[in-house]
Protein backbone atom coordinates (compact mmCIF):
# COMPACT_ATOMS: atom_id res chain seq x y z
CA UNK A 1 0.00 0.00 0.00
CA UNK A 2 1.00 3.69 -0.78
CA UNK A 3 1.88 6.48 2.00
CA UNK A 4 -1.81 8.17 2.02
CA UNK A 5 -1.21 11.07 0.01
CA UNK A 6 -3.46 12.43 -2.38
CA UNK A 7 -7.57 11.03 -2.37
CA UNK A 8 -6.56 7.66 -3.78
CA UNK A 9 -4.12 6.60 -1.45
CA UNK A 10 -5.91 7.84 1.53
CA UNK A 11 -9.16 5.98 0.64
CA UNK A 12 -7.14 3.05 0.39
CA UNK A 13 -5.34 3.76 3.38
CA UNK A 14 -9.07 3.77 5.41
CA UNK A 15 -10.76 1.26 3.79
CA UNK A 16 -7.67 -1.19 5.05
CA UNK A 17 -8.59 0.28 8.28
CA UNK A 18 -11.87 0.27 8.11
CA UNK A 19 -11.51 -3.85 6.87
CA UNK A 20 -9.13 -4.59 9.74
CA UNK A 21 -11.21 -3.18 12.65
CA UNK A 22 -14.45 -3.87 11.03
CA UNK A 23 -15.86 -0.66 12.28
CA UNK A 24 -16.69 1.62 9.52
CA UNK A 25 -15.16 5.05 8.71
CA UNK A 26 -16.00 7.69 10.72
CA UNK A 27 -18.52 10.47 9.28
CA UNK A 28 -15.98 13.08 10.53
CA UNK A 29 -13.60 11.50 8.35
CA UNK A 30 -15.72 11.11 5.36
CA UNK A 31 -16.46 14.99 5.81
CA UNK A 32 -12.68 15.98 5.59
CA UNK A 33 -12.58 13.60 2.16
CA UNK A 34 -15.33 16.25 1.34
CA UNK A 35 -13.45 19.02 1.89
CA UNK A 36 -10.52 17.31 0.01
CA UNK A 37 -12.12 16.51 -2.94
CA UNK A 38 -13.76 20.09 -3.22
CA UNK A 39 -10.11 21.49 -2.70
CA UNK A 40 -8.78 19.45 -5.60
CA UNK A 41 -11.29 19.96 -7.74
CA UNK A 42 -11.73 23.83 -7.41
CA UNK A 43 -7.56 23.88 -7.64
CA UNK A 44 -7.61 21.42 -10.70
CA UNK A 45 -7.52 23.93 -13.80
CA UNK A 46 -4.08 25.67 -12.02
CA UNK A 47 -2.48 22.45 -11.84
CA UNK A 48 -3.91 20.83 -14.81
CA UNK A 49 -1.00 19.83 -17.64
CA UNK A 50 1.60 21.51 -15.47
CA UNK A 51 5.07 19.87 -15.45
CA UNK A 52 6.94 19.12 -12.31
CA UNK A 53 10.01 17.77 -11.19
CA UNK A 54 10.15 15.91 -7.81
CA UNK A 55 13.03 14.42 -5.38
CA UNK A 56 12.61 13.01 -2.39
CA UNK A 57 12.54 9.95 -0.94
CA UNK A 58 10.68 6.72 -1.75
CA UNK A 59 7.59 6.58 0.50
CA UNK A 60 7.09 10.34 -0.03
CA UNK A 61 8.04 9.99 -3.61
CA UNK A 62 5.47 7.66 -4.48
CA UNK A 63 2.71 9.42 -2.86
CA UNK A 64 3.44 13.01 -4.98
CA UNK A 65 3.46 10.93 -8.55
CA UNK A 66 -0.09 9.40 -7.44
CA UNK A 67 -1.44 12.90 -6.12
CA UNK A 68 0.11 15.27 -9.42
CA UNK A 69 -1.67 12.88 -11.38
CA UNK A 70 -4.82 13.09 -9.44
CA UNK A 71 -4.27 17.11 -9.93
CA UNK A 72 -3.69 16.60 -13.86
CA UNK A 73 -0.06 17.36 -13.13
CA UNK A 74 2.82 15.48 -15.03
CA UNK A 75 5.72 14.36 -13.20
CA UNK A 76 8.05 14.58 -15.35
CA UNK A 77 11.49 14.25 -13.78
CA UNK A 78 11.27 12.06 -10.59
CA UNK A 79 14.73 11.80 -9.17
CA UNK A 80 15.19 9.20 -5.83
CA UNK A 81 18.61 9.09 -4.77
CA UNK A 82 18.16 6.64 -2.24
CA UNK A 83 15.66 4.45 -4.50
CA UNK A 84 15.69 0.78 -5.33
CA UNK A 85 14.68 -1.35 -8.25
CA UNK A 86 11.35 -1.69 -6.35
CA UNK A 87 10.88 2.00 -6.06
CA UNK A 88 11.30 2.36 -9.52
CA UNK A 89 8.94 -0.79 -10.54
CA UNK A 90 5.98 0.88 -8.34
CA UNK A 91 6.74 4.31 -9.91
CA UNK A 92 6.89 3.38 -13.61
CA UNK A 93 3.61 1.07 -12.92
CA UNK A 94 1.73 4.30 -10.97
CA UNK A 95 2.87 6.37 -14.00
CA UNK A 96 1.56 4.17 -16.30
CA UNK A 97 -1.87 4.27 -15.27
CA UNK A 98 -2.09 7.35 -15.81
CA UNK A 99 -1.78 9.65 -19.39
CA UNK A 100 -0.21 12.04 -16.98
CA UNK A 101 2.20 9.62 -16.45
CA UNK A 102 3.36 9.16 -19.84
CA UNK A 103 6.18 12.02 -20.70
CA UNK A 104 7.64 10.68 -16.86
CA UNK A 105 11.38 9.02 -16.47
CA UNK A 106 11.97 7.88 -13.03
CA UNK A 107 15.78 8.24 -11.64
CA UNK A 108 17.54 6.31 -9.25
CA UNK A 109 20.95 6.30 -7.09
CA UNK A 110 21.27 10.07 -8.98
CA UNK A 111 21.89 13.44 -7.17
CA UNK A 112 20.75 17.11 -7.43
CA UNK A 113 23.41 17.74 -10.04
CA UNK A 114 21.61 15.44 -12.60
CA UNK A 115 18.26 17.00 -11.90
CA UNK A 116 20.02 20.66 -12.58
CA UNK A 117 20.94 19.09 -15.55
CA UNK A 118 17.52 17.54 -16.41
CA UNK A 119 15.73 21.18 -15.74
CA UNK A 120 18.12 22.84 -18.01
CA UNK A 121 17.66 19.91 -20.79
CA UNK A 122 14.25 19.43 -20.26
CA UNK A 123 12.48 22.66 -18.28
CA UNK A 124 9.73 21.74 -16.28
CA UNK A 125 7.36 24.73 -14.67
CA UNK A 126 7.87 23.66 -11.41
CA UNK A 127 9.84 21.73 -8.89
CA UNK A 128 9.35 20.18 -5.60
CA UNK A 129 11.84 19.04 -3.29
CA UNK A 130 13.18 19.97 0.13
CA UNK A 131 15.65 22.67 0.92
CA UNK A 132 18.11 21.44 -0.57
CA UNK A 133 16.38 21.92 -3.54
CA UNK A 134 16.68 25.95 -3.15
CA UNK A 135 19.88 25.38 -4.53
CA UNK A 136 18.04 24.19 -7.79
CA UNK A 137 15.80 26.45 -7.63
CA UNK A 138 18.72 29.45 -7.83
CA UNK A 139 20.48 27.84 -10.41
CA UNK A 140 17.63 27.27 -12.94
CA UNK A 141 14.67 29.68 -11.89
CA UNK A 142 12.47 27.25 -11.65
CA UNK A 143 9.89 27.38 -8.63
CA UNK A 144 10.38 25.95 -6.18
CA UNK A 145 7.19 23.81 -3.50
CA UNK A 146 8.73 23.03 -0.78
CA UNK A 147 7.96 19.42 -0.07
CA UNK A 148 9.89 16.38 1.97
CA UNK A 149 12.85 16.52 4.46
CA UNK A 150 14.48 18.00 5.91
CA UNK A 151 13.06 21.55 5.55
CA UNK A 152 14.98 24.12 7.48
CA UNK A 153 14.93 26.89 5.32
CA UNK A 154 11.42 27.93 5.76
CA UNK A 155 9.91 27.95 9.43
CA UNK A 156 6.86 25.52 10.81
CA UNK A 157 6.05 23.87 7.55
CA UNK A 158 6.62 20.61 9.77
CA UNK A 159 3.61 21.34 11.40
CA UNK A 160 1.47 21.02 8.35
CA UNK A 161 0.77 16.79 7.30
CA UNK A 162 0.84 15.80 3.32
CA UNK A 163 -1.03 12.44 4.73
CA UNK A 164 -4.84 11.99 4.79
CA UNK A 165 -6.97 14.08 3.39
CA UNK A 166 -6.14 17.28 5.35
CA UNK A 167 -2.37 16.22 3.91
CA UNK A 168 -4.16 16.62 0.34
CA UNK A 169 -5.96 20.27 1.21
CA UNK A 170 -2.48 21.21 2.36
CA UNK A 171 -0.49 20.21 -1.05
CA UNK A 172 -3.52 21.95 -2.76
CA UNK A 173 -2.52 24.98 -1.21
CA UNK A 174 1.22 24.62 -1.34
CA UNK A 175 1.04 23.95 -5.06
CA UNK A 176 -1.88 26.27 -6.47
CA UNK A 177 -0.62 29.07 -4.31
CA UNK A 178 3.16 28.51 -6.11
CA UNK A 179 1.34 28.27 -9.00
CA UNK A 180 -0.40 31.50 -8.50
CA UNK A 181 2.59 33.58 -7.26
CA UNK A 182 4.41 32.59 -10.28
CA UNK A 183 1.29 33.87 -12.73
CA UNK A 184 1.53 37.05 -10.63
CA UNK A 185 5.67 37.89 -11.10
CA UNK A 186 5.20 36.76 -14.86
CA UNK A 187 2.59 39.06 -15.30
CA UNK A 188 3.30 42.34 -12.74
CA UNK A 189 4.37 44.46 -15.69
CA UNK A 190 1.20 43.99 -17.70
CA UNK A 191 -2.75 44.40 -18.46
CA UNK A 192 -3.50 40.09 -17.02
CA UNK A 193 -1.99 41.73 -13.81
CA UNK A 194 -5.22 40.25 -11.52
CA UNK A 195 -5.81 40.95 -7.99
CA UNK A 196 -8.55 37.94 -9.00
CA UNK A 197 -7.38 35.02 -10.05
Amino acid sequence: MLTPIGIKNTDNFFEEISKFTGRPIPQEIENERGRAVDAMVDSHPYVHGKRFALTGDPDTLLGLISFLMEMGGCPVHIVCTNGDRKFMEEANALLSESPFGRESKVYTGKDMWHLRSLTFTEPVDFLIGNSYAKLLWRDTGTPLIRIGFPLFDRHHLHRYPIIGYQGAINLVNWIVNTVLDEMDRKTMHTTSFDVIR
